[in-house]
């Protein structure tokens, strides 16, 4: 195939992912600035139980995530049994571990009295949490199901299902934060209801668009080493996720120890950086299945060329973010909040937030590109290097030394970005060097 062959394969595959994943995260968007437009304490708390909620279940999200790895692989050569029975280690798999966050993400808030978090943002952020852990088993299963359906090139159901799902998330968030009829307004009790309802939808919606896919026939029984081998690459991928979100969530903590407004600003920000970031998530999930198959068939140069078109596309699609960021930073965030304290906060953190587009896009590209070679070690260790080594140590000396505040933590955030973007893609350079295939890339066995 040629060059342009290949960016309009990359194209036509990464439009419906990136758009399932745009939809993802809108409605994370609209549930915020419905909270800006009730207070500024439920659009803190809920960004504050948001990004807790997210950085433990990282985990479980990312152990399921090594189906990105061992399903386009196992499809790529020609072993669609064994990618039935992967599936089936990987539910098995989403509903254990969805218990398990579940039963830490409700004993997670008492982190955030002894952070020193304002008693009230306290407060509401503990109902948030408390409410949004019911879906956190379905969202772990949603994930397993919408891997299969990608690695199979199936993308209308989800694309279907996010525009369903926003829509209807959005009209269950005006009726649950700000009451209707006989239902109360329930604030971040309400945001947090409208997700869970939306989420175990989306669940059920992906399964019935797989047994579409499998028909009458029972999917074979998965094995001790189906589940091995997703845990062999997902593991690391969830400390890879642990890392990258949990710093975004001690960035969260540490502003609303500094108090609501930058707590505000801060959460806006966030919510409009994650939503430009889930375009280069679809983008990856599309490399991470293209060069899943061309590793599965055998062919490392090809899997080469995957990933670089995958880099080159994100980087022109993040760079347009970025200028919005930049000229358009007042604008924007009023779309989110009335106030103009906390519009005036959130604007130099969006204008930082636009110097990182590339790195963050980058980063994110070729973190699903190592995952579609089998090289997930990488992500985790980039992330720790990127983000804790550098980061994390500019954040702190910026924020709290200098006393530069929320922007001091974004600027640490935009190194560890950075310094992450260039060990990950130094690594795919590396491991897809012609010559011999790299160790970690796993062999196709009988399926």
């Amino acid at each position: 195939m040629t060059r342009s062959g290949e960016l309009s394969a990359h194209i036509r595959l990464a439009l419906p992912l990136a758009a399932q994943q745009v939809g993802f995260h809108l409605m994370g968007t609209v549930d915020a600035a419905m909270l800006g437009r009730y207070n500024d304490t439920a659009i803190a708390a809920a960004g504050v139980g948001n990004n807790l909620l997210f950085s433990i279940t990282s985990v479980g999200f990312g152990i399921v995530m090594g189906l990105d790895s061992v399903l386009p692989q196992a499809i790529g050569a020609q072993r669609p049994e064994a990618a039935r029975r992967s599936l089936g280690a990987g539910l098995q798999l989403a509903a254990a571990i969805g218990l398990l966050c579940t039963l830490a993400v409700l004993a997670a808030p008492q982190i955030l009295a002894l952070a020193g978090v304002p008693p009230d943002v306290v407060h509401d952020a503990r109902i948030y949490v408390d409410v949004r852990a019911i879906g956190i088993v379905p969202f772990l299963v949603s994930v397993a199901l919408r891997s299969y359906l990608a690695a199979h090139h199936i993308t209308r159901p989800l694309v279907a299902a996010m525009i369903v799902g926003n829509l209807a998330n959005a009209l269950l968030d005006l009726a649950l934060i700000f009451g209707a009829g006989p239902i109360p307004a329930l604030g971040v009790a309400g945001a947090a209801l409208a997700t869970v309802i939306v989420q175990v939808a989306l669940a059920a919606i992906y399964y019935a668009a797989v047994r579409a896919i499998e028909g009458p026939r029972p999917r074979p029984a998965s094995t001790r080493a189906d589940l091995a081998e997703i845990l062999r690459y997902g593991l690391p991928v969830g400390g890879h996720l642990f890392a990258e979100i949990g710093i975004f969530g001690l960035a969260t903590v540490l502003a609303a120890h500094m108090g609501k407004l930058p707590a505000a600003a801060h959460s806006i920000a966030l919510n409009l950086a994650s939503l430009t970031f889930s375009i280069a998530v679809g983008i990856g999930a599309a490399t991470s299945v293209r060069v899943g198959h061309a590793i599965g068939a055998g062919d490392l140069g090809l899997a080469r060329r995957r990933g670089i078109v995958g880099l080159v596309l994100g980087l022109a699609v993040m760079s347009v973010f970025a200028a919005c960021f930049l000229l358009a930073a007042r604008p924007i965030a009023a779309l989110f909040t009335d106030g103009s304290a906390v519009i005036a906060a959130t604007i130099p953190l969006l204008q930082i937030a636009a110097l990182f587009q590339l790195s963050d896009g980058t980063q994110a590209i070729a973190a699903a590109a190592l995952r579609g070679i089998g090289d997930t070690r990488a992500t985790f260790v980039g992330n720790v290097i990127g983000h804790y080594g550098v980061g994390l140590a500019i954040s702190l000396t910026l924020a709290f030394g200098a006393d530069l505040g929320a922007p001091g933590l974004w600027w640490g955030l935009s190194a560890g970005l950075t310094v992450t973007a260039v060990y990950l893609v130094l690594r795919f350079r590396a491991r897809t060097r012609p010559g011999p295939v790299a160790p970690h890339v796993p062999r196709a066995s009988p399926g």
